[in-house]
């Protein structure tokens, strides 16, 4: 028996609340802010940002922290977007803060990078398998496997593993090709460690992070329209400036490595040993970050990235100026965001037991 009796409105408003608080203590419920189910979508280019959220439906903003998450639905599906701008820790941030304030049960990185594969053209959109961030390294004084810890290739004893190929032996490292002869830069790529409720209270290390096989799998039936010349191509009388088109058709392109970083490349021999090394596709500054987020959280992830220019290319040609100056570059990547957003409705429509 209380002292106090509540009265039977305060006591289903007090019962209410302990619901709350019980469910925002469990390990699905990170909604600080809204916790309607939706797809989350962190977008690194702010022009193509702005395109999916004029395209959003029943569209609130909520400022967290000075950074702005706008709700609604987009192509069916309920969302959140925000914009994280440049570099890992700005992902890796944001996207945490995602995942803290609203219920996302999956994740959408979209954006511009850089072609790393040469075969690869300036306006392609690509959607790796899967991502790393080769630089993140053990940094050498030469070529020679490191051996901190006694036996070579261990870095156990400082809480580190080096980054492995198929065949199970450390990457080799970056070596620089001089005038004067090779310098070694003994630059070893190593693996992130990485915690969560599935390996903890071990944890355990990683070098990709593969993207969402469902998703993956949405994302290789797309079929979008992708433009060679940008909206601004267009005159006033109606044709077409042909110095704001790409020469090449772009094309959409599912599979192989994405890597992140936190420099902008312009090293074509960098370039050159990602390919080589480590077959990447694209190069740029958010979304191994995202993955990495996304991997510690449970959350499934993919990414599209469209390429602006060939990552360290010698010169800033007339593709990639026409893909900026013209606006093709957030169009064609908006594009392909809400085809997959379009197909992946109706994908989760097909489920068994998906409402009609």
């Amino acid at each position: 028996m209380t002292l106090f009796p509540l009265p039977r409105r305060a006591r289903s408003m007090a019962l209410a609340l302990l619901a709350c608080l019980a469910a925002v203590s469990g390990a699905q419920a990170r909604c600080l802010t809204d916790c309607r189910p939706r797809v989350g979508i962190v977008s690194a280019f702010g022009a193509e940002a702005d395109i999916l959220v004029s395209e959003t439906r029943s569209r609130r903003t909520h400022v967290i922290n000075g950074k702005r998450f706008t709700t609604g639905t987009l192509r069916g599906n309920p969302v959140v977007i925000v914009l994280s701008g440049v570099s890992i820790v700005n992902a890796t941030m944001v996207t945490q803060q995602m995942l803290d304030h609203f219920r996302v049960e999956r994740l959408v990185m979209s954006g511009i990078a850089g072609g790393v594969n040469p075969a690869n053209h300036v306006g392609d959109v690509t959607v790796p398998d899967r991502w790393a961030m080769p630089m993140e390294v053990f940094w050498n004084a030469d070529a020679k496997l490191p051996a901190p810890c006694g036996a070579t290739g261990d870095l156990a004893c400082l809480g580190l593993q080096l980054a492995t190929g198929p065949d199970g032996k450390p990457l080799p490292p970056f070596t620089l090709s001089t005038p004067h002869g090779p310098v070694e830069t003994g630059l070893f790529m190593r693996k992130n460690y990485v915690l969560n409720a599935a390996n903890a209270p071990a944890g355990g290390f990683m070098f990709d992070y593969p993207v969402d096989a469902e998703m993956l799998a949405v994302a290789r039936d797309l079929q979008p329209v992708l433009e060679r010349c940008g909206p601004k191509a267009k005159r006033a009388d109606g044709s077409t400036d042909a110095s704001m088109c790409v020469k090449q058709q772009p094309r959409l392109l599912v599979g192989g490595r994405g890597v992140s970083a936190p420099v902008f490349l312009a090293n074509a021999q960098y370039r050159a040993y990602l390919h080589e090394v480590l077959q990447a596709q694209t190069f740029e500054m958010e979304t191994a970050a995202l993955a990495h987020v996304a991997h510690a959280n449970g959350v499934p992830y993919i990414a599209f990235r469209s390429l602006s220019d060939l990552a360290g290319g010698e010169g800033f040609d007339a593709d990639v100026g026409a893909l900026f100056a013209s606006g093709l570059a957030e169009v064609n990547e908006a594009a392909v965001t809400l085809a997959f957003l379009d197909a992946w409705r109706l994908h989760k429509q097909r489920q068994p037991g998906a409402k009609r």
